[in-house]
């Protein structure tokens, strides 16, 4: 690059897309020395961390939590002088089916799994041991179903591991790789004892670090601004209109939302020929998500799987095992989530409704739980949480460089094999950073 600072030659660039990748993406372009303009479709920065405030705090719509392996985020946070606002617990993992709650987190608790026998335990332990000896090769080729079955047996497969594949992908779980669950597990599980953090004052601490650093470096964010379109001029600059707004151009775009907005967006321009690039025909699961605050813990458990065919959700995440109860105003904290596609009708069904179904199904897994012990309950939903994984996705992931020098694309679709997180995207951006510097 021609100049005399890292970032000379890069000028303007606009980022679409306010979620954690998008802020990471303005914060390192900005540091390179382009000028940024960041627009996000909905009134909060944020993503999938966005929040809501509760009595006199800021809770996040959809739950989060780090791991001590997350090395991207981490260091973004030290860069924000934010890293020693994390505090570590250790945590566990519990399943639930037929009323018994089962703690399965040591080699003593998987012997203690009365619904699998006995051959059965030990081969899904023998799994878990595999999975953390083996490495990943080859397994983007293999469906979970397929691997899971061969080494755990079909009984331990039917009890045990389909149920939470079907939980977080529907009927599309049997076409998932098993590199997604590899991965997946030696994040959790693959070094010792599971340990996960979460940052004092909430997430909302590191959306407000990221905008104040950005605004002091000149870039400008604007809030309810949904890119209506993106085109390329005569002169190959990048033409973009959001939020009724009258087209800027730019001399580059970095698209870290969901590619399905450009199919509109670029509809009849020079850059139409992009969207298919960008989707490459994955489609996405979305999630129903409902945060309950009760008077009164319910498990130990940071996790609980919930597999019961009458339970409307598919899993427990009691919060208030990680987070301080001055991080949730004094309240018991409670996630429980319904990962569907957003075609599905049980997706756009009346708040209310689903909250009672999510409410009854609490109360079946823990009829100890009295109507009082609720105190407030809020849902949120989100159209596009994970792609639905086939196998050989890695050689069907969009490219980050959609047009050389102009266009590029960082979101979930291209953080597999790792898992889609805070982290993850945070990791993708940086290895676009690298593909821009070098050329790209």
């Amino acid at each position: 690059m021609a100049g005399t600072t890292p970032g000379a030659g890069l000028g303007e660039i606009a980022v679409v897309g306010g979620g954690i990748g998008g802020l990471a993406a303005a914060l390192r372009l900005a540091g390179l020395g382009a000028k940024v303009t960041l627009y996000e479709a909905s009134d909060q920065l944020g993503g999938l961390g966005t929040f809501f405030h509760y009595r006199s705090i800021h809770l996040e719509r959809f739950y989060h939590c780090m791991l001590p392996s997350d090395r991207h985020l981490l260091g973004l946070l030290r860069e924000l002088d934010l890293e020693g606002e994390v505090y570590w617990k250790q945590t566990s993992f519990g399943f639930m089916t037929r009323g018994e709650l089962y703690p399965l987190n040591t080699p003593l608790e998987l012997l203690r799994f009365r619904p699998l026998p006995w051959i059965s335990r030990l081969r899904v332990g023998a799994t878990g041991l595999w999975g953390r000896l083996r490495s990943s090769r080859g397994l983007d080729q293999v469906t979970c179903v397929e691997w899971l079955t061969r080494l755990s047996g079909r009984r331990a497969f039917e009890t045990f591991w389909r149920p939470m594949l079907q939980a977080k992908f529907g009927d599309r779980y049997h076409e998932v790789p098993a590199l997604w669950f590899w991965t997946r597990f030696n994040r959790e599980k693959g070094a010792g004892p599971e340990r996960k953090g979460y940052i004092r004052g909430g997430y909302k601490r590191i959306i407000d670090a990221l905008a104040a650093r950005l605004e002091r470096q000149g870039t400008t964010l604007h809030l309810d601004a949904p890119v209506d379109r993106l085109d390329m001029d005569e002169q190959d600059r990048i033409v973009l209109a959001a939020g009724g707004k009258p087209a800027r151009t730019f001399d580059r775009v970095v698209i870290t939302a969901p590619a399905a907005f450009m199919r509109q967006a670029t509809a009849g321009g020079r850059l139409s020929p992009l969207a298919a690039k960008a989707d490459a025909g994955i489609d996405i699961q979305g999630v129903v998500n409902a945060a309950f605050m009760l008077r009164r813990p319910l498990t130990p458990h940071y996790w609980v799987a919930a597999i019961d065919a009458d339970i409307p959700f598919q899993g427990v995440v009691e919060s208030t095992t990680l987070l301080d109860l001055e991080d949730t105003a004094g309240v018991h904290l409670f996630y429980v989530m319904n990962y569907l596609h957003r075609s599905e009708p049980a997706f756009s069904r009346p708040e209310e409704t689903i909250l009672d179904e999510y409410q009854a199904g609490l109360q079946r897994l823990f009829p100890e739980l009295r109507p009082e012990d609720f105190i407030d309950r809020f849902l949120f939903r989100s159209p596009f949480v994970e792609p639905l994984y086939t196998t050989g996705y890695l050689q069907r992931q969009p490219p980050q460089v959609l047009w050389p020098h102009r266009v590029y694309l960082a979101n979930t679709t291209q953080v597999y094999p790792e898992v889609t997180s805070w982290n993850g995207a945070v990791g993708g951006i940086e290895r676009l950073i690298e593909r821009i510097q070098s050329g790209g």
